[in-house]
C-alpha cells in the first residue's frame, strides 16, 4: 500500500516546495487546498498544514475542522497552521509590532524531542510572519526558541501534533530536511519507499487495471513528459497505445520531422499530422495569451477527435499532465490562485466521448526525467528541456502570424544551436526566444531600420515552481546576439530576461 502524507495549503508561497522536500525523502505526498479536503483515506501516515498570506486574526482567514486531524493523524503545523492550531485551541495570537521575516537561530531547543532529534542549539531557522503566539494552552509544551519568538515549536502533550512557527522546507532554514525526516520517519512511521522504479512498477500495474484491453490515443509533443507517459503506457497496454503527434505550425525549426525520427526506435505506434493552416487560421488576430492557449486547446481536442475515429473502439486520451500543471490550474478562494490555463488540464468537451488518463499527474519535473531514466529513456530526450503545450504561441507577445511564427524559429534555432555548442544546454533548465509586440530603430548599412526585438530568455530550475535567470556568459550572448540580428530579417534588436520566479513566470504568456 501507498503511504501518503497529506499537505493542506492555506496558500503559502512555499507549500509546493514542503511537497518538494517530503518526496526528497522518498515520501509521496499531496497538496490539497484547505476548501477541498478529500476523505482520508487508510494509506494517510500524516499532515501538514502549510503556511498562508492570511493572519489568524482576519475575519475572512482560511480555516479547517480541527477535529478531523488532531488526535487522529501526526500533525506538523508550519507558521499559519501553528498559529491557527495554538489560536483555536485555546492560545493567545497577536500582531507583531514588526513583521518577523529572515534568518534566526534557535536559542533553546527541547533536544529528546522527537521533532527536534539531532537538530543543535543555534541552527538557524527562516521566519516569515506577522503574527505572534504570546500564549499556548496548558496541554501544549514550547520545545523551541529563538531570541525574539518564544514559542518557535510546540507540541501538544501526550500527542503526536507538532507545531513550528519558521519553515522548514527553505534552504535558510540549516537543519529543515532534519526535521521534516523525524517527522515522516520517527512520527509517522513512513517507510520512505517512493522510488522512480516503485512508481514505475505500481503505475504500469494500476494502467493495466484501469485500462484493461481498452485503446488508448496520446498526442506526443517530443517533450520529456508526454516521452515518459508514453513509454508507460506501452509497457502496460502494449499496441493499443495509439500515439499521435500533431504539427500545430507553432513548434520549434524542424522540430516535426526531428520528432517523428526520435520515436522510431521506441516501438510505438506513431501517426504525425499536419495541422499547421487549421490552428494558424484560428489564431488569426488573436492577442489575449488566455484566448490563445484555450484557441489552441480547443483545435487541439477537435484534430485529437478526428484522429481519435480513425482509431476503432478508442475510450481512453492519454496526457503527460504533471503536477505543477495541476497545481497552477486549480483555482480556490485564496490558495492555489490560477496562475495560467493548460491545455491539457481541466476536462474535455462532451462530444469526445473519451475518458482521460493522466499517469504523470502527480509527479514534478524533476520526478518524471527520474522516471523516465528508470525505463531506459535516451538522455537525449530526458535532456530536452520543457516547452509549452501552446508552443511559440506563448512566445509571440501579441497576434500569432505565419511570419512571425517563421522569424521566432530561426532566431530561437541560432539561440539553441549556440547553447549547444557553448556547452550551456545541459546547464539550463528551460530557454527560448520571446517575439516582442514593440520595434525599434536601428542601424544597418548605413540605413535606418524600424524592425522587431527579440527577448533571449534561460533560466535554472529543480521543478519548475522556481526559477531563476541564468548566467550566461556574455561572450556567448553577443555571439547569440550577433547571428539573430544579421542572420535573421526583420529582427534588429535582442534583449536578454534577467527576471526569476517569482514574481516572473517562466513564460512571458
Amino acid at each position: 500500500m501507498l503511504e501518503k502524507i497529506l499537505i493542506i495549503d492555506f496558500g503559502s508561497q512555499f507549500t509546493q516546495l514542503i511537497a518538494r522536500r517530503v518526496r526528497e525523502l522518498n515520501v509521496y505526498c499531496e497538496i490539497h487546498p484547505f476548501n477541498n479536503i478529500p476523505e482520508i483515506s487508510s494509506d494517510v501516515k500524516g499532515i501538514i498544514f502549510s503556511g498562508s498570506p492570511y493572519s489568524v486574526l482576519q475575519e475572512d482567514a482560511p480555516q479547517i475542522d480541527l477535529p478531523l486531524f488532531h488526535q487522529k493523524y501526526p500533525v506538523l503545523a508550519v507558521c499559519y497552521g501553528a498559529q491557527y492550531l495554538a489560536q483555536h485551541s485555546g492560545g493567545q495570537v497577536h500582531a507583531s509590532s514588526t513583521r518577523e521575516y529572515g534568518r534566526a537561530n534557535l536559542n533553546f531547543v527541547q533536544s529528546d524531542n522527537k521533532l527536534l532529534k539531532n537538530i543543535n542549539l543555534g541552527s538557524q531557522v527562516w521566519m516569515s510572519h506577522g503574527d505572534t503566539i504570546n500564549a499556548v494552552p496548558e496541554n501544549f509544551e514550547i520545545i523551541a526558541s529563538t531570541d525574539s519568538v518564544k514559542v518557535a515549536a510546540f507540541q501538544v502533550k501526550d500527542s503526536s501534533t507538532y507545531a513550528i512557527q519558521f519553515h522548514p522546507e527553505v534552504t535558510h532554514s540549516t537543519d529543515g530536511k532534519q526535521l521534516l525526516e523525524n517527522f515522516l520517519v520517527d512520527i509517522c512511521g513512513c517507510s520512505q519507499n517512493w522510488t522512480a522504479d516503485a512508481f514505475v512498477e505500481t503505475t504500469i500495474a494500476a494502467l493495466q487495471e484501469k485500462l484493461g484491453d481498452d485503446k488508448v490515443v496520446l498526442g506526443l509533443s517530443g517533450g520529456v513528459d508526454s516521452s515518459v507517459a508514453a513509454i508507460l503506457l506501452h509497457k502496460a497496454i502494449g499496441t493499443n497505445l495509439h500515439c499521435i503527434f500533431v504539427d500545430n505550425g507553432l513548434l520549434r525549426k524542424d522540430e516535426y520531422e526531428q520528432v517523428l525520427e526520435q520515436y522510431k526506435h521506441l516501438g510505438l505506434n506513431i501517426k504525425g499530422i499536419d495541422a499547421k493552416d487549421r490552428f494558424l487560421s484560428q489564431l488569426a488576430g488573436v492577442k489575449d495569451p488566455e484566448l490563445k492557449r484555450k484557441a489552441i486547446g480547443r483545435v487541439f481536442i477537435e484534430v485529437f477527435d478526428d484522429a481519435a475515429h480513425e482509431v476503432q473502439d478508442v475510450k481512453w486520451l492519454a496526457q503527460g499532465t504533471i503536477y505543477p500543471d495541476v497545481i497552477e490550474s486549480i483555482s480556490v478562494k485564496g490558495p492555489s490562485a490560477t496562475i495560467k490555463s493548460h491545455h491539457n488540464v481541466g476536462g474535455l468537451p462532451d462530444f469526445m466521448k473519451l475518458k482521460i488518463v493522466e499517469p504523470l499527474n502527480t509527479l514534478f519535473k524533476d520526478e518524471v526525467r527520474r522516471v523516465g531514466k528508470s525505463l531506459g529513456l535516451a538522455d537525449f530526450i530526458l535532456g530536452r528541456h520543457p516547452f509549452p503545450g501552446p508552443g511559440l504561441a506563448i512566445r509571440i507577445l501579441g497576434d500569432v502570424t505565419a511570419e512571425k511564427v517563421a522569424i521566432l524559429q530561426e532566431a530561437d534555432a541560432i539561440y539553441i544551436n549556440n547553447l549547444k555548442e557553448a556547452g550551456l544546454y545541459d546547464q539550463v533548465w528551460q530557454a527560448g526566444a520571446i517575439f516582442l509586440p514593440v520595434q525599434s530603430v536601428g542601424v544597418m548599412g548605413d540605413e535606418r531600420t524600424y524592425e522587431n526585438v527579440i527577448c533571449l530568455r534561460a533560466v535554472e530550475s529543480v521543478d519548475g515552481m522556481t526559477a531563476d535567470w541564468c548566467h550566461l556568459p556574455y561572450p556567448v550572448l553577443a555571439k547569440i546576439s550577433n547571428e539573430i540580428i544579421n542572420k535573421v530579417k526583420g529582427i534588429n534588436r535582442v534583449v536578454y530576461d534577467i527576471s526569476s520566479k517569482p514574481p516572473a513566470t517562466i513564460e512571458w504568456e
